[in-house]
């Protein structure tokens, strides 16, 4: 089920609102797990015992890590290895048995498989660094199955909810300021990501030299458009929805566009899961404590495993070794050439390879990747049709720069810092942006989630 459907918003939630806020609060968890289990169930009702067996088995390791001690580090090592497992036979077993020409067995991916997966692994592990495990397999569950949460993230470390997972509050004001939260995801998706993906759909789809140089860079631009507003969408969403409950949920994005070099970005870009991997991998391997040759292969065993973590495919593989190859040439030299730019410069400098970088990340193949490559950096003529459906779009791209900037942000929490009047039009313009995005999801049939299938 999508957050952006008319099912989930009209049905499933009001639904589900109304039965959790009138249940009392220590049955609360138990309403929030079944719908969580509903809602996972309506879109990938096969996948669901296998999900409950994940939560169980991670539940039962973290009371047996707390109390044998002295077997602590067995009972980990079963469970991390359970869970790898579990994602690589579903993640990556089809394409590698493709890929050597066996072509008999083919698994579907069950969805948010990775990010529940790394939610699991992270509690294992920091019950064996000394976190008191979950005795409630009713909270535990509810932790890794949350709806908000589960199909797309942020990846949430159980430390940063467990207390709300026991006392939690929700006032007017947090209530609010969810469905406000909710509301912005839900036009970030339905009006700026889809209709960028729309646009990256007709330049992607035109082949050989129908495709020009100009045309070739708009369509990367549109597609780097449509992953933010889509992804940073969606954990709005989640974030939203959380608020509403009562639950904290760490911020994924922070204006990555905005970034002025690449280590920048990856501050700013799917901040849970740049954090997972530092925490639970970078400096586990010794991080930059053990030299400079150790630090670039944590380096480089970090980004070829994010890039993995996104698909089995090579071309993620390679995308993971080019933001390796920019972060360490970074780190050798290039952060003291970069101070010595002119800021405008340097944001150049970032979008520049990211967009680049995007191309690895959209198309399927590595063929695909080098033939876009190819009509990126050639000379190649526009034609009639590609310069009118980059012009006839060009006030739809201003606003979508705009929107990916912090100032719409700063503007609108100056607004709510006023009372009177402005503060009345900025609810009523929230209310006039639902309106538009449920009257888009009426209307309109493109309606994908792009990280639902990581």
């Amino acid at each position: 089920m999508l957050f952006s459907s008319i099912e989930f918003i009209f049905v499933f939630l009001p639904t589900f609102l109304i039965l959790y806020f009138l249940t009392p609060k220590k049955s609360k968890n138990a309403v929030l797990l079944i719908f969580s289990l509903i809602f996972y169930a309506w879109g990938e009702p096969r996948f669901l015992p296998l999900m409950v067996f994940t939560v169980t088995l991670d539940w039962a390791f973290g009371i047996l890590i707390e109390k044998k001690r002295e077997r602590a580090k067995l009972f980990l090592a079963i469970a991390v290895i359970s869970n790898l497992g579990i994602l690589g036979i579903f993640k990556y077993l089809s394409p590698t048995l493709n890929f050597l020409g066996l072509r008999g067995v083919t698994l579907a991916l069950p969805i948010g498989i990775s990010f529940y997966t790394f939610q699991c692994l992270s509690y294992v592990i920091d019950v064996y660094r000394g976190e008191p495990a979950q005795k409630s397999p009713v909270a535990f569950g509810t932790y890794i199955t949350m709806f908000p949460q589960l199909i797309a993230g942020p990846i949430v470390k159980y430390s940063d909810i467990s207390s709300e997972l026991t006392e939690r509050h929700v006032d007017s004001a947090s209530a609010a300021q969810g469905i406000l939260r909710f509301t912005s995801g839900l036009w970030k998706k339905l009006i700026f990501a889809n209709g960028a993906g729309a646009m990256w759909s007709y330049f992607s789809s035109l082949q050989g030299s129908q495709l020009s140089t100009l045309g070739a860079w708009a369509g990367i631009i549109f597609f780097a458009f449509q992953i933010y507003f889509d992804f940073s969408g969606y954990s709005d969403m989640a974030i939203g929805l959380g608020g509403l409950l009562g639950f904290t949920f760490p911020e994924n994005f922070n204006y990555p566009y905005t970034a002025d070099s690449i280590r920048s970005f990856w501050h700013r870009w799917h901040i849970s899961l740049s954090s997972w991997f530092r925490e639970y991998l970078y400096i586990p391997l010794g991080g930059n404590r053990k030299g400079l040759p150790r630090t670039l292969f944590n380096m480089l065993a970090v980004w070829l495993l994010t890039g993995i973590w996104h698909g089995a495919g090579f071309n993620f593989l390679m995308w993971g070794g080019y933001y390796f190859i920019l972060l360490a040439c970074e780190k050798l030299f290039m952060d003291r050439l970069l101070k010595r730019l002119p800021s405008p410069l340097r944001h150049v400098y970032a979008l520049f390879l990211i967009l680049v970088g995007w191309v690895f990340f959209a198309l399927p193949s590595v063929g695909d990747v080098f033939s876009y490559f190819g009509r990126m950096f050639s000379l190649s003529p526009s034609s009639g049709t590609e310069l009118y459906q980059i012009i006839r779009n060009i006030p739809f791209l201003t606003v979508m720069l705009l929107a990916a900037t912090p100032y719409p942000k700063m503007a609108a929490e100056r607004i709510t810092r006023r009372r009177g009047g402005l503060k009345f039009a900025l609810s009523l313009s929230s209310l006039f942006a639902f309106i538009i995005c449920v009257a888009n999801l009426i209307g309109s049939s493109y309606n994908p989630f792009l990280y639902f299938r990581f």
